[in-house]
């Protein structure tokens, strides 16, 4: 089917969105614009040497260059991405990390290994996906026992000013309340062990917006040991 996101590829008008934004280099602009958040994500994971690391979404593999010098030589960091372009942007940009590896594939669909990674990471992804249920089950079979999950997302019920971004996309999306996807967290076998917005810091003079004032929903969870 074509790319415009029918029933036989709903993620298809999602693809074309971010192949077109990889190409125009928005990718990196999403790196910057995103920074805040991912890192606060990211270090709630507490990667060590050695360990796992998987990034849903990874866009242009930023997260998962972060992961390569944590987990060292003798760790995995990983990222899985359904646009072609990003995934092409992110390898060029991890030359020379032999602990590094993307995988282009519409998730959950991967070819990754259960029961693994120490620490998975998504930025700004799930919400787009047909079934988020299915999703965070995945999440969940993808973890080590003990390991951690860390959601970011920017589309959420108590951030008014996203809620026009399908129609603005032309993307389904799935809008969750904050105790909406703590309650998708607990229901994939997840503990819930932290969740917070995330608000950039307002410089001097500036006029806040969305990001200053509501900002980024952080979902941490964690699979039993």
């Amino acid at each position: 089917m074509s790319a415009d996101g029918s029933a036989q590829d709903p993620l298809g008008r999602v693809r074309a969105v971010f192949d077109d934004w990889a190409d125009r280099g928005r990718a990196e602009g999403m790196e910057q614009g995103h920074a805040y958040g991912a890192r606060a994500g990211f270090q709630r994971l507490g990667l060590g040497a050695g360990d796992h690391y998987l990034d849903v979404g990874c866009g242009n593999g930023y997260s998962v260059r972060w992961a390569s010098s944590r987990v060292g030589a003798e760790g995995r960091a990983v990222g899985i991405d359904l646009s072609p372009n990003m995934v092409e942007r992110a390898r060029s940009a991890a030359v020379g990390l032999d602990n590094v590896q993307f995988h282009e594939a519409a998730f959950p669909v991967h070819p990754l290994p259960y029961g693994v990674f120490h620490g998975i990471f998504s930025m700004e992804v799930l919400y787009y996906l047909p079934d988020l249920s299915a999703a965070l089950r995945e999440v969940t079979r993808l973890l080590a026992p003990g390991g951690r999950f860390a959601c970011v997302v920017d589309y959420y019920l108590e951030n008014p000013e996203s809620h026009t971004w399908p129609d603005e996309l032309g993307c389904p999306m799935t809008l969750l309340s904050m105790a909406g996807w703590r309650a998708a967290f607990e229901a994939a076998g997840l503990n819930v062990t932290e969740q917070l917005c995330v608000q950039l810091p307002l410089p001097d003079g500036a006029e806040p917006t969305w990001k200053h004032m509501q900002g980024s929903l952080l979902t941490v969870g964690q699979l039993a040991p």
